[in-house]
C-alpha cells in the first residue's frame, strides 16, 4: 500500500509521487507515516527526513523546519530547506557545528541560546544524513 508525497521547500518541489513509508522529526520525537495513516498537521523540526518510494531503498535528506499535513492517503511536507546528502559541503556543515556549539558557550539571552541550539541540531542533522 502506498500513499501519495509531495515534498516542498521554500525554493523547489523536491519530490512528488508514490510512497511506501515516511519518517519525519517532530518536537515529539521521529513519526512514522505508512498509507492509510490518520489525518493530522504537525509541526516539522530540523533533522533527518527519510522516505521510500515503492520497491526503492530508503532516501535520506537533511531539513529545517517545517509542518507536514496527512488528509486521505496524502501527505504533504512543508519545509524551509532539504537537502540530499550529495547536496551537503561536509566541510561548510563541520564549521557549522563548530560555530553553534561555540555560540552555545557564551551568555546570551534566551531567545540566542535556542537559535544556537537549532542551528547546531541542523549541523549535526546534515552531517548525518551526508553520512548515508
Amino acid at each position: 500500500m502506498n500513499f501519495n508525497l509531495h515534498i516542498v521547500s521554500s525554493d523547489r518541489i523536491f519530490y512528488q509521487g508514490e510512497c511506501e513509508s515516511l519518517i519525519v522529526p517532530t518536537n515529539d520525537g521521529l513519526v512514522g507515516i505508512l498509507a492509510n495513516h490518520s489525518n493530522v498537521i504537525m509541526a516539522l523540526i530540523p533533522g533527518q527526513l527519510q522516505y521510500r518510494r515503492p520497491n526503492q531503498k530508503d532516501e535520506y535528506c537533511s531539513i529545517g523546519s517545517g509542518m507536514i499535513k496527512v488528509e486521505n492517503n496524502d501527505v504533504l511536507v512543508l519545509i524551509d530547506t532539504i537537502e540530499r546528502p550529495d547536496e551537503i559541503d561536509e566541510k561548510r556543515a563541520r564549521l557549522a557545528v563548530a560555530k553553534a556549539k561555540e555560540e552555545l558557550l557564551q551568555k546570551r539571552s534566551m531567545q540566542e541560546y535556542h537559535m544556537a541550539q537549532a542551528h547546531l541540531q541542523r549541523a549535526l542533522s546534515r552531517l548525518k544524513v551526508k553520512s548515508h
